[in-house]
């Protein structure tokens, strides 16, 4: 496994539960780390409260967030990650329990990557996790140095939620 991690943002262990299994289920080569709370996802990011002594310069390489979380939401991480020069190229997929598109189009406005709505069955969090795989595999750069991300983002063409769901 390598020593990169995808941080999973989620606060429903049912969700936490279906993701993981699709995370085994298909090999991820990366670890995986799980926040069950805004607090705690900023917590992970920053090498603080529980966290306390992670190395800080290894960012994780991808950020599945949910955007309805307790204690603080997600729209607060994201915007906290966004304005973090250290984090600000992180790559972040959103997810939100909402058919609103206000709320889709608000965390795209603040930074996310990708923005859909949260996939309510194992089959659709299997799809998200090969997408994220697919794009973990399509660009090692992001893998090998945290650092290409800018670049690569340019290169980048904005993802639909028809991309990412299955």
């Amino acid at each position: 496994m390598n020593e990169r991690t995808v941080l999973l943002v989620e606060d429903n262990p049912a969700d936490v539960e279906l993701m993981m299994s699709a995370f085994e289920e298909l090999d991820f080569p990366y670890g995986v780390a799980v926040a069950r709370d805004g607090g705690e996802a900023l917590d992970y990011l920053f090498g603080t409260g529980k966290f306390n002594g992670r190395n800080k310069k290894t960012s994780p390489l991808l950020v599945i967030l949910d955007l309805k979380l307790s204690k603080m939401g997600g729209l607060e991480v994201l915007k906290q990650m966004r304005s973090d020069s250290t984090l600000k190229h992180v790559v972040v997929v959103a997810m939100t329990s909402s058919a609103e598109e206000r709320d889709q189009f608000g965390a795209q406005l603040l930074g996310a990557n990708v923005c859909f709505q949260k996939p309510d069955g194992f089959d659709e969090f299997l799809g998200i996790v090969k997408k994220v795989k697919e794009l973990l595999d399509a660009f090692p750069e992001l893998v090998a140095d945290a650092e290409a991300i800018p670049a690569i983002k340019r290169g980048l063409k904005k993802p639909t939620q028809e991309s990412w769901s299955g």
